[in-house]
């Protein structure tokens, strides 16, 4: 009797043991999960998302190049020639429009459908803005909203690449990051007043001799899609808000009547170029 007491302490010790050597192992597991998922944040992680990543880090890229080819054009210090940052500038914002264009249509078809997707499409829109304009006279209006859908974009990805690294890393960068994320419908809004202000210095380029006949008609055709875009309405809000000032200053008491008559029919002339759309809600987009 007492050597079975004994067989049977041993093997409950045993069980217990092992119970405990289990316990301590999962312990253990989890402990090297923790430092494992430690380890994924920081440079290596950094790595591995841009490798997973290749089409969205090049577009970052590409868009930091933008904003820094435009600083160059407006500090020529930082770049040595204006001239050359200016229209690296709108070869950038033509390499970010082409990959996310190449992001957003399905796979190639010769047909008639297609082209009507890919007209649809923003990035379409500016990578013709960046065709149009490679060989008219630099003005700074002109890049004026290739820059800031630049800095829009680029800075919400930069917060992707932040928390990539760390929660806690580059809180000076998530700062301003932070500044333009809560300016984005101004930044929108300000990049839409600029295309609408781009058509009549256009205009006045040709007369100076300073761009093409044909650019202010194929400009007509960008701003006709910004003014139909089904992802970012604000060029044809700004248009409405625009001919809400025009009619309230020629409606006014002091208005001259040559004057009055003379903002009627412009605002008639432009509201009959204007295509039919469909209100769309509110969006970044490019």
């Amino acid at each position: 009797l007492c050597g079975e007491l004994h067989l049977l302490l041993f093997y409950r010790t045993g069980c217990a043991l092992t119970q405990v050597k289990s316990c301590v192992d999962r312990m253990s597991d989890q402990q090297r999960d923790q430092q494992s998922q430690q380890r994924q944040t920081g440079f290596a992680a950094l790595k591995e998302h841009v490798l997973a990543n290749k089409l969205e880090t090049t577009q970052w890229v590409s868009r930091v190049l933008t904003i820094y080819f435009a600083l160059g054009y407006v500090l020529p210090f930082l770049y040595g020639n204006s001239v050359n940052a200016y229209y690296k500038v709108l070869m950038a914002n033509a390499a970010t429009s082409a990959i996310r264009l190449h992001q957003r249509l399905p796979p190639f078809t010769l047909s008639r459908a297609y082209l009507q997707q890919t007209m649809l499409e923003d990035s379409f829109h500016y990578l013709l803005f960046s065709l149009i304009f490679l060989y008219v006279y630099p003005l700074l209006v002109i890049i004026l909203p290739v820059i800031l859908f630049s800095l829009l974009h680029s800075t919400s990805y930069s917060l992707t690449l932040l928390d990539t690294l760390g929660q806690n890393s580059w809180w000076g960068a998530r700062l301003l990051i932070s500044v333009v994320e809560f300016q984005t419908r101004n930044i929108l809004r300000l990049a839409a007043c600029s295309e609408i202000l781009i058509m009549p210095i256009t205009v006045l380029l040709v007369f100076f001799g300073k761009a093409g006949i044909m650019t202010p008609l194929v400009y007509y055709q960008f701003l006709v899609m910004r003014y139909s875009s089904r992802r970012n309405p604000y060029t044809r809000n700004m248009f409405y808000e625009f001919r809400l000032v025009a009619e309230n200053f020629a409606n006014g008491a002091s208005t001259p009547p040559v004057l009055r008559k003379g903002l009627h029919a412009a605002i008639g002339f432009i509201s009959r170029l204007a295509p039919p759309t469909v209100v769309q809600p509110q969006q970044q987009g490019q």
